[in-house]
Formats: C-alpha cells, structure tokens, sequence
C-alpha cells in the first residue's frame, strides 16, 4: 500500500496551522486584571514567568486536525495497492450460469462478458456482445496478476476480425453450446429516382427489368421522370441520364448527402472518379465513382448500349447494378471458439490508484461541524 500525492504544491497550505495556534495564544490576553484597594499599598513581589499557555485543548487539537485534512486535500492524495487479487471467472452468454459457477474456482469473482460486466446472478444480458473489445477491456482494467478465466461456447458470435492479444495469460475454456446468430436483416432494394433527358428513353428499358428483378412483386417501382422535375429526398438514390454538365442544383443535393449514378455522358466539374469494383470480363471498370461532400457519385464509363455495354444484357446485370447503392455488408462475425483463443505479447496498462479525495471531504465536513459545534456551546468560556 503506497500513498501518494498528485498535487504536493497543495501540502503547503499546512502553514495555516499556525492560525488556530495564534488564536488560542491570544485569547489568555482577554482577561482583564482588576485591583483592589486594599492590596493597593502591599509590597509588589516579582512576578513570576509565565508559560506559554493554550486553553482548550480539544478544540484547538480538532482546528489543527482540520486544517491538516484540508491541506492533505489540497494535494490530492491516491492510495495504490489495494488491488483485489482474486481470479476472475468471465462467461459469454450463451454459457449456462450453473455450468460456468461448477468449472470456476471457488475464490473466483464470477462476471458475465457483456458491458459493465455483470455478476453471473443476474440474469444473461440480452443481445450479442463484442467479444474481443470487451476481453481487452477487461485485460486493461484488471490488476497485473490476476489470473483470468474466460468460459464460451463452442460457436462465438459478435467476434471482431482479430484475435485478441491481451497482456496476461488466459485460460480459454470451451464448453457445448452456441451462442444465437444475430438476425441481420436483408436491406430493402432501393427505389430508384431516374432523371432522362425529354424524348430519349432508350436506357431506361434496361434500368426497369433491373429493378423489377429486384423485387418481381413490382413494390420497388422507380420513379422515373424528365430532367426539369423536382429532385427526390436525399435518402433516395438518383440515376442521372441527361448528357453534359450536372446542372448546380444537381451538384449541391449530391453534397447534402445524396448518392448519384451518371450516364456516361454526364460531367462534374473538379472532380477526379476512381474506378470502382465492377469491371467486364477483360478486367476494364464498367462505374467509377468519388466522394461529393457529404454525398457520393458514381458515373458509368460506357454509353448504356448493349453494343457498347454487353454487361446490360447479362443475367447478373441488377445484382451489379444493385451493390452500387447497398450499403457494405457488415464483417463476419460467427467464429469456432477454438479459433478466437487470445494470445499473449499485448500492452500492460497500469491499474489507476484509488483517489481519496471524496473520502477526505467527506471527513472534513463532518469535523467541520465539530468544530463549530465545540466552538459555540453555550457551557464554553470567551471564544477564540
């Protein structure tokens, strides 16, 4: 056990206990000497000296105390050492609690790994928790030393792309079972907003049999109209057909945070398109693309032609044309627990010491009233 202090500068304000040693001194002088007539005329005896005397010894030992506790306060006192060294004993959800208190030791602190790590008595936390971020936060909050014990399933879920690498030994202590999938959503298909130039409706047969492939019920129908109508919402994505420069108010719902797919015949100014993923079959790109703002916009680098573009009349052409506007499909997250074993060789973080700071203003408020309880009773003499 170590005591510490963040702030020793604070420990100078213990020269204030010559305040209360001052008071206590001068009050003696508060007595006033009367004489009396008869003994006016008797011979005068030396005096003797006197010591130097201090009245009210608890009261002046509380004041002393009191201006110590707040000097000690002023510092910033932290107490390292105390640490709780018992093992730890984590289990993921999905673990039976029963089978998880049964494998443990019996002076292990029992937690589920979920935040806050919970006791194992309370009930399994809902949902799916992130294994490896949790595991390094618990390696960096925990004392070095403690042995740590970390019971899962079989089947993990909610597994990063990294084993992690934690500054302690772990022993990794598979038992049956599986945590649930998560029951990740398919994205609805987007509807589309396409903007064609009046009296050429030739790609548009093309960007119809993609969108009802999409969805055969036909719910996913695109709103399809001429140049000169009104934008659609930016969460709406926008196919634009018309060939030369984007008009301006093109541009700004674009950097509002719209998402945009050129016809090849289209331009933005200043902005340079780097290829995207979509490519033909010798390996050319079919979409480049660039962030605009807060928006993004893609371009076709072909006229929308089968003769100039045979991608349009393959099988796979919505599939393609669709991933431009879904969002990136989230990482993997279902691993064999064997496989997500942590390693060792992480960072060791120091544990943080105990501030003792509310503690000592807890006991200088109650010695506070003490003192002014001390100082102002009715059965005590002259105050200092």
């Amino acid at each position: 056990m170590n005591l510490a202090f963040l702030l020793p500068a604070g420990l100078a304000a213990l020269a204030a206990l010559v305040v209360p040693l001052l008071l206590h001194l001068a009050r003696r002088y508060e007595q006033t000497p009367t004489d009396f007539a008869a003994l006016r005329w008797l011979r005068q005896k030396p005096k003797p000296r006197h010591r130097i005397r201090f009245d009210e010894w608890p009261l002046l030992l509380l004041r002393l105390l009191l201006l110590a506790l707040l000097a000690l306060w002023l510092a910033r006192p932290v107490l390292s050492g105390l640490d709780d060294t018992r093992p730890w004993t984590v289990a993921v959800p999905g673990v039976d609690a029963g089978l998880a208190r049964a494998s443990s030791d019996a002076r292990a602190r029992l937690h589920w790994l979920a935040p806050d790590f919970p006791s194992l008595d309370e009930p399994a936390p809902a949902g799916t928790p992130a294994i490896g971020s949790l595991l390094r936060q618990l390696d960096a909050e925990l004392p070095t030393g403690v042995a740590l014990t970390v019971i899962v399933p079989a089947t993990l879920q909610g597994a990063d792309a990294e084993r992690p690498a934690l500054s302690r030994a772990v022993t990794w202590q598979v038992v049956d079972g599986a945590m649930p999938a998560s029951s990740a959503r398919a994205s609805p298909p987007p509807s589309l907003a396409i903007r064609h130039p009046a009296g050429d409706e030739h790609a548009l047969r093309y960007l119809r049999a993609a969108v009802r492939a999409w969805q055969p019920s036909g719910a996913a129908t695109p709103q399809i109209d001429t140049s000169d109508a009104p934008l659609p919402p930016s969460s709406q994505p926008l196919v634009w057909l018309v060939p030369g420069p984007v008009p301006v108010p093109v541009t700004q719902w674009i950097s509002a945070g719209g998402v945009a797919l050129l016809a090849h015949e289209s331009a933005v100014d200043d902005i340079v398109m780097s290829p995207m993923a979509w490519r033909d079959a010798e390996g050319a790109p079919l979409v480049e693309g660039a962030p605009l703002g807060r928006g993004r916009v893609m371009r076709f680098t072909r006229p929308l032609r089968p003769e100039a573009m045979p991608v349009l009349l393959d099988a796979d052409f919505p599939h393609r044309l669709r991933a431009l506007f879904d969002r990136p499909a989230p990482a993997p997250a279902r691993v064999l627990a064997t496989d997500y074993a942590p390693t060792g060789g992480g960072a060791t973080y120091p544990v943080a010491p105990r501030d003792l700071q509310p503690w000592l203003a807890l006991l200088i408020a109650l010695l506070a009233v003490v003192e002014r309880w001390m100082a102002t009773r009715r059965t005590r003499s002259v105050a200092p």
